[in-house]
């Protein structure tokens, strides 16, 4: 019998991840407590950015985090960006791009990218009129993790995130989950 608890949820746009707030600059932020009672000792898997959103998982169990983090485990995140995708942009982001991490250059891992035609799966929010602009919506599926590192890359190649949502976490998926749901996994 495994002690230990698993959940997936939804992570929606405006909350940090984590469960306890240090900053004192920050002390209004919305936390994953908030959202749900979750067991003494939980941790999220991974990071997303307060304003991203999407699939975050959470355990108790330690190992299985830092096995989820690990770089045999692909993310996948579908990334609205202001402007249009072209064939070089895609082949460009998939060679790995040169970004800062930490204040030094860092050359990211190769990666899957691709064009979304359909994005009837992804929750709707509203980011901005199309007067501003044309959008376009990306996947792109990476092994590591770097600090925004999926912001930095599209910025890196000129076309900024409006929108940046994790899907899939190795063969866990956000299917179609709504913000702040949470589920239970096994592992």
């Amino acid at each position: 019998m495994n002690k230990h608890s698993y959940y997936k949820l939804y992570k929606p746009y405006g909350y940090l991840s984590q469960f306890v707030n240090h900053q004192t600059k920050r002390k209004s932020k919305k936390l994953l407590g908030e959202i749900y009672n979750f067991p003494k000792d939980t941790m999220a898997v991974g990071r997303l950015d307060e304003k991203s959103e999407g699939l975050l998982l959470l355990t108790t169990d330690g190992k299985f985090s830092n096995y989820i983090t690990s770089s045999a485990i692909e993310k996948e995140y579908h990334v609205m960006v202001d402007g249009v995708i072209t064939p070089e942009i895609i082949s460009e982001l998939e060679s790995g791009i040169e970004i800062s991490v930490e204040g030094k250059p860092y050359k990211t891992k190769p990666c899957k990218a691709n064009i979304l035609t359909d994005t009837s799966h992804i929750f709707e929010r509203f980011v901005r009129d199309e007067r501003h602009g044309i959008t376009t919506w990306l996947s792109i599926t990476i092994t590591e993790g770097k600090f925004r590192q999926v912001r930095k890359m599209t910025a890196k190649v000129g076309l900024p995130t409006l929108r940046l949502v994790r899907v899939r976490i190795g063969d866990y998926k956000l299917e179609t989950m709504q913000p702040a749901e949470v589920l239970p996994v096994s592992y």
